[in-house]
């Protein structure tokens, strides 16, 4: 029976229960609590700390009117680099993978960056559709150019972040059946695409944590600009 390489995404079920649910909520059992203590635990004050830096990198690019979004975007950063880091771990579910959820983020995060703009400077974002000395011949081109541009930015969100993970997912498949296909061949082939695969989980580590950022900042850029 041949399988396909993309139905290692698809959403496993046990016992009638979708895993993605699993897969969401466990990992923040990882995560603990401060103790009674004063000074707290190792893993609590390195939980903190993790916690502001990167509410300091979300804050970056903010005035002071989106400090109230901080708190959400920064917990928004570190969900998605819990769940795809996680999911490079054997026998795990990478839910970010999925276009579905990762569009159920990104829709309803960029809409209320939109209504936050409309509702509070609509003189200004409706600006954002028309460049300041733009020849008048070209206004409505550009006003449709640029609303198409805004409409398209969830969906960017969600492919990007989706595109990426499932090309390194299944490039580690692909490499990883090499290696078990060389075995029999050649020890010293296997060996040297071992090597590589290891590089490539290394790497794939780093894409995991380097798009839950992505994800997350460009959110905040999307909302500055209607700040």
């Amino acid at each position: 029976m041949v399988v396909s390489l993309f139905s290692q995404f698809d959403s496993p079920w046990l016992f009638s229960i979708p895993l993605v649910v699993l897969a969401l909520l466990v990992p923040w059992k990882l995560f603990v609590s401060s103790g009674a203590s004063w000074a707290g635990t190792r893993s609590s004050v390195l939980l903190e700390s993790l916690l502001g830096m990167l509410m300091n990198q979300v804050m970056q690019p903010l005035s002071k009117k989106g400090f109230n979004w901080v708190v959400l975007l920064s917990s928004l950063m570190l969900m998605l680099m819990t769940l795809n880091v996680i999911g490079l771990f054997p026998y795990t579910f990478t839910p970010t993978t999925q276009l579905s959820m990762n569009l159920g983020l990104a829709v309803p995060l960029w809409l209320a960056t939109v209504v936050y703009g409309f509702r509070n400077h609509p003189t200004v974002a409706l600006a954002h559709l028309c460049p300041e000395g733009a020849p008048n011949l070209l206004i409505p081109v550009l006003v449709v150019v640029e609303t198409l541009s805004i409409l398209m930015r969830p969906l960017a969100l969600g492919l990007r972040l989706t595109a990426n993970l499932t090309a390194g997912h299944l490039l580690m498949h692909l490499i990883s059946s090499a290696v078990l296909g060389l075995m029999e061949l050649s020890v010293v082939l296997s060996g040297i695409t071992l090597f590589l695969l290891v590089f490539l989980t290394m790497l794939e580590i780093a894409v995991a944590l380097i798009q839950g950022y992505v994800f997350a900042i460009l959110v905040t850029l999307y909302l500055d600009e209607n700040l």
